[in-house]
């Protein structure tokens, strides 16, 4: 069998088996708050330690180093015009699902439901709910969030017990599958473990066409989105860190899967929350 092969066959295996742990927690009327492997409510503060002119200005239009697109996306791409999108009331294209994680700014995770997790993010003023009950069916109307499934993912762990931890170079305990990268950038040097009980793992569709980045670089309707979400344990200097893997695959505008890290900072309160609305700078001249 070749290697792809074996591939596909061990990515359609995790899914069934990921799929079959979703409805067995439903099944037993275990609601998503309470099956929780991790805990990622509270208030996280980006932390930009990469990519830091694609995510802390505007690049210049025509700069998208590292994003694998096509012949048509580079196309859309060399056309974007601030101006234009502001007069047509599109100012939050850089603020859809898509691009909105990479800009700078704060988090708050929080319980909508015991099924539905609520992010609001202060860039944009904006918010997405991920529904963990694959019955909830998806706004009538594109959106700029879309619409998120997440299921938790991790090795089982009977209700009432502690989320086992995933520990590098620890080959004796048990080892959370998609515990985050070694040497990942945009973060903390990793410390001995990784997370904490596996990891959130959350696919995006039907969202309205926006930016991976600032200056225009698009992705479209036709896209799925597909992040995971792991809460690294504390460091010994008291920090504690989310990690958050996002994958953008876009047979529309995309070569490839478009892959970014990005790091945020456990903060002690909401005293910096500041949300603002969707605006992007100009470009440097």
């Amino acid at each position: 069998m070749s290697v792809r092969k074996i591939a596909a066959s061990g990515r359609l295996a995790a899914g069934i088996g990921a799929a079959v742990l979703a409805s067995a927690a439903f099944a037993q009327n275990e609601s998503a708050q309470e099956a929780a492997r991790i805990d990622l409510t509270g208030y996280w503060v980006s932390v930009v330690s990469e990519d830091w002119r694609h995510r802390m200005a505007t690049p210049r239009r025509g700069d998208y180093e590292s994003v694998p697109l096509n012949d048509e996306g580079r196309r859309v791409a060399d056309q974007w015009d601030l101006e234009r999108d502001n007069a047509a009331g599109l100012e939050c294209k850089a603020f859809g699902v898509g691009g909105l994680m990479r800009q700078p700014g704060r988090l708050r995770i929080e319980w909508d439901d015991p099924n539905t997790l609520r992010i609001d993010f202060d860039a944009g003023t904006q918010t997405r709910l991920l529904h963990f009950d694959p019955g909830v069916a998806p706004p009538a109307e594109k959106t700029w969030q879309g619409h998120s499934v997440a299921e938790w993912v991790g090795p089982p762990r009977p209700r009432g017990q502690a989320p086992v931890r995933a520990q590098i170079g620890n080959s004796a305990g048990p080892i959370a599958p998609g515990g985050g990268g070694r040497g990942q950038r945009g973060g903390p040097p990793p410390p001995a473990s990784v997370n904490e009980g596996g990891a959130l793992k959350v696919v995006t569709t039907g969202f309205r066409e926006g930016y991976l980045r600032k200056n225009g670089v698009p992705y479209s309707e036709s896209a799925v989105i597909t992040e995971y979400f792991h809460r690294l344990p504390q460091h010994p200097n008291g920090d504690t860190w989310l990690h958050v893997v996002t994958i953008v695959e876009d047979p529309l505008y995309l070569n490839e899967p478009f892959y970014t890290s990005t790091h945020f900072k456990l903060e002690p309160s909401g005293a910096r929350w500041n949300p603002t609305p969707c605006r992007t700078a100009p470009p440097p001249p």
